[in-house]
């Protein structure tokens, strides 16, 4: 597989580690927005949150857990940021999904201020009934 982030977890390339189990792996990201920025992924390998289930996912969520715990007793950040980009077009930019972990400080120089949208009554309702259909 020409996936990075599954090279990283077999040991192709090396990366700071901060924790491993049967179902997840987290490091720090490279690139970071933030000190102690970092990236827990499920081990298997899947570009969508829907793409997992059962144990990989729930293994997923227990592992998260454990390193937003790890990061905030380690860094004690006075908030923190965890959030997935789900496809390229939202800032994905490695095909593996990883969930961000990003400690935050008052003043720090990390920026997401995004602009809302305006929309009628009637469009809320249409999109709340899709979504609620396709649930």
């Amino acid at each position: 597989m020409d996936c990075l982030f599954c090279k990283i977890m077999a040991g192709e390339i090396p990366s700071y580690k901060v924790y491993e189990d049967g179902f997840a792996f987290a490091f720090l990201d490279i690139n970071p927005i933030a000190a102690g920025h970092t990236l827990v992924l499920p081990k298997v390998h899947v570009t969508k949150l829907a793409g997992l289930e059962g144990e990989a996912l729930s293994g997923l969520a227990a592992a998260l857990k454990r390193v937003v715990a790890g990061v905030e007793s380690a860094l004690e950040p006075e908030g923190l940021n965890i959030f997935i980009n789900q496809g390229e077009v939202a800032g994905q930019v490695i095909a593996h999904l990883h969930v961000h972990v990003v400690p935050r400080a008052q003043g720090d120089e990390v920026c997401f201020d995004v602009p809302s949208i305006e929309m009628s009554e009637k469009e809320f309702k249409e999109i709340s009934e899709k979504i609620t259909t396709a649930i």
